[in-house]
């Protein structure tokens, strides 16, 4: 997979690097590599895109607070879910969808209270800006 050249040219710029420099991973067309650093580029749908997949893959992990404001449970249902959760980690996935009333309010209030580089920086939590595109380390 082949990284989009200005995607290439806005990391080299946030890196202070030269494009050159950077190594395209085999695995993921919006990943590159400096030394032994990877980092995500993306443009602010595919972030959007990219934080909705994250947050649906990891529903079961959510705060249980955070998953009864947005279902029809009430708040002593709290350390019933967090047993659930425990004892079926991503098992439990599903079963949390099916708890939100609105998966796409949800979304939205998990990205607006943690930002996308909570959930798409697995290094450092941040979302980094450069022209038209967002960098997340990765690692």
């Amino acid at each position: 997979m082949k990284m989009d050249e200005e995607k290439l040219k806005a990391l080299a710029k946030f890196l202070n690097c030269e494009v050159e420099d950077l190594n395209e991973v085999k695995w993921d067309e919006n990943t590159a590599e400096l030394g032994n650093q990877q980092y995500l580029v993306l443009t602010d749908e595919e972030a959007d895109e990219y934080a909705t997949n994250y947050i649906l893959d990891s529903l079961w992990s959510f705060n249980s607070a955070f998953i009864i404001e947005h279902s029809k449970l009430p708040y002593e249902a709290k350390e019933m879910l967090e047993t659930f959760q425990r004892e079926k980690c991503e098992s439990a996935n599903e079963t949390v969808l099916a708890l939100i009333d609105n998966i796409d309010g949800f979304i939205e209030d998990a990205i607006g209270t943690d930002g996308r580089g909570h959930f798409l920086s697995s290094y450092d939590g941040e979302e980094n800006e450069e022209g038209d595109y967002y960098i997340y380390r990765v690692n």
